[in-house]
């Protein structure tokens, strides 16, 4: 069956969504953020073997880099849109599968996109792609999150790899402005094309991986899959018990719901027990 064809924007603009397969974490360390956003840097600001500066390929707004997706704002120049995404991500998923040692495909299917044809939403998808590592329960404000493009718009952040074109929102809106409409939150019921659409989380991701790093004494969560499967399975036992949802721990690990789901079927037929006094701990 053929894929259905993206649908053109009238002005150029999309909102791409980038999305590990089983929503598994797509960054371990702060080297692979950055990596990520040089890939960015090349295809927003690229140069010929020489180094001089070239046309952009793609013009870039705002973006975030979330554990186990991206957002991104762009505008399609002479190249593609979908050959820009894909020269970033394959690029990456090369980089990640080589340095982890990681089989098979990390992004899941090709990246989804939106049109973007007024300004009233491109205003909406600066405010909510900002918003993410908060709505996420990463951050408790937008300016505390590393690995967006706020760090690019605020004057007061240290910015290591620049790839927004900050220009054009700027002349729109003054850094006041735009710093209270960010801050502003959405109200729930906005509907946006959402790649993250586990609203049944019980607990922030990042304590979750907290606790498996802590609990289980993993420098890597993405070492868990890998693992041989009865200490594989302990492992997500363990989680399980922490009281991660089956979602939430296949996000984690990248280990597929199916797995998960017949060790919690275990668990709750007590076939192994549900509780031990050492994981009553709460190690964040």
């Amino acid at each position: 069956m053929a894929r259905k064809a993206r649908v053109a924007s009238e002005t150029g603009i999309y909102h791409v969504m980038l999305r590990g397969v089983n929503r598994q974490d797509i960054f371990e360390c702060e080297k692979d953020f950055l990596k990520f956003l040089y890939l960015m840097q090349r295809v927003a600001y690229p140069e010929d073997e020489e180094g001089r500066p070239m046309p952009p390929n793609l013009i870039i707004y705002a973006y975030c880099l979330m554990p186990n997706h991206v957002h991104l704002l762009v505008k399609e120049q002479s190249v593609k849109i979908s050959d820009a995404i894909k020269s970033i991500s394959v690029s990456y998923a090369f980089y990640f599968n080589v340095k982890y040692e990681h089989l098979g495909h990390l992004f899941q299917d090709r990246f989804r996109s939106e049109v973007v044809n007024d300004m009233d939403y491109f205003v909406t998808l600066i405010r909510y792609i900002h918003q993410n590592p908060v709505a996420g329960g990463l951050v408790k404000r937008v300016k505390d999150y590393p690995w967006s493009s706020w760090c690019e718009y605020d004057p007061k952040k240290k910015c290591i790899v620049p790839v927004c074109c900050t220009e054009t929102v700027l002349g729109r809106f003054s850094f006041g402005s735009l710093e209270e409409i960010v801050n502003d939150q959405l109200p729930q019921t906005k509907r946006i094309l959402d790649y993250d659409d586990d609203t049944s989380v019980r607990m922030p991701d990042d304590k979750v991986r907290n606790y498996i790093h802590w609990a289980c004494e993993i420098d890597l969560i993405s070492e868990v899959q890998k693992m041989p499967q009865e200490q594989r399975n302990e492992i997500l036992k363990r989680a399980l018990r922490y009281g991660a949802s089956i979602r939430q721990i296949s996000r984690v690990t990248g280990v597929s719901r199916g797995i998960i789901q017949r060790l919690k079927a275990k668990l709750t037929k007590g076939t192994v027990p549900f509780d031990t006094p050492a994981e009553s701990k709460n190690p964040v």
